[in-house]
């Protein structure tokens, strides 16, 4: 949420309750869905995030929950998070340089501390990813070093293109540094292949000799829309069938049949349309409130 602008938070009475998320994503899991991710803003603001992740661990037929956060202060909550049944957690770094990071993220986020606490996950025995965006003109310089850092730490990075979620981002066509310069840049150090790849994948995967894994989110200069099969709900529970979405859905009443609906009326194809007609809309979800 970048500095010196006007933000309407929720009401804590307009967030949904634990309860409610169990109920929504069971009518997710009846319709298919088998993956749920919770992102933000930053989910470790909830105090009662525990207990979320405890109600969908238990349900039938969801096969993977993760955590995207920005790691500050999860060490505090590695251990309750375990035992309330989390298996994965994705954090956002986007530079090994305190002064660059805090730029990125608004904040004074110390990236080596980040990295302890990266570690003790793994320890702990969670499947640990590191997202990190990366913007022409402030770390793309970064790239190479980044992928050798976790490389050697053997953890998980994904590159992700600049993208113009929201509208408070700055965003323009010039600070993107696309997958295929990314991809070049990293085979003049490293040696690594492609993995093969789903229509629905976000990224385009890859394996280095010591079987390391890192991938380049392409949203941008290769979008992947006709392939989506991801859905977003925000904190006051409407639901956006794209990152890139003007206004949400209620989800009041039957939430199996709202859900249904929805998907099956969606067009979105934003990305698509960018690369195609340079369309950019004046208004777009706030990233803050969708996630990533």
């Amino acid at each position: 949420m970048p500095p010196g602008k006007r933000y309407e938070f929720l009401p804590s009475r307009r967030l949904m309750s634990p309860e409610k998320i169990e109920r929504l994503v069971k009518a997710f899991v009846t319709l298919g869905v088998k993956k749920v991710r919770l992102t933000g803003g930053e989910p470790l603001l909830r105090p009662d995030l525990e207990e979320v992740v405890e109600r969908l661990a238990r349900l039938e037929g969801l096969n993977d929950l993760a955590l995207t956060t920005n790691g500050v202060n999860l060490e505090n909550r590695l251990e309750s998070l375990k035992k309330a049944g989390l298996k994965r957690i994705t954090f956002s770094l986007h530079s090994l340089r305190p002064e660059r990071n805090a730029v990125i993220v608004n904040r004074p986020v110390d990236p080596l501390r980040l990295v302890e606490t990266m570690e003790e996950a793994k320890k702990m025995g969670f499947t640990v990813k590191v997202n990190a965006v990366v913007v022409r003109g402030l770390n793309d310089d970064e790239v190479e070093e980044l992928a050798a850092f976790f490389k050697r730490k053997k953890i998980t990075l994904r590159f992700i293109e600049f993208m113009d979620v929201g509208t408070v981002n700055r965003w323009s066509l010039e600070k993107v540094v696309t997958a295929k310069e990314i991809i070049t840049r990293l085979r003049r150090v490293f040696n690594f292949k492609p993995l093969p790849r789903k229509p629905s994948d976000t990224a385009l995967n890859f394996v280095y000799d010591d079987g390391t894994s890192f991938g380049v989110v392409a949203s941008v200069s290769m979008p992947f829309c006709r392939g989506c099969d991801r859905a977003r709900v925000s904190a006051d529970g409407k639901l956006y069938t794209c990152l890139f979405a003007e206004r949400g859905t209620p989800l009041n009443g039957s939430l199996t049949e709202t859900v249904e609906r929805v998907w099956r009326e969606r067009t979105d194809r934003y990305s698509e349309l960018r690369l195609l007609n340079g369309l950019n809309r004046s208004q777009k979800v706030e990233m803050y409130r969708v996630g990533g």
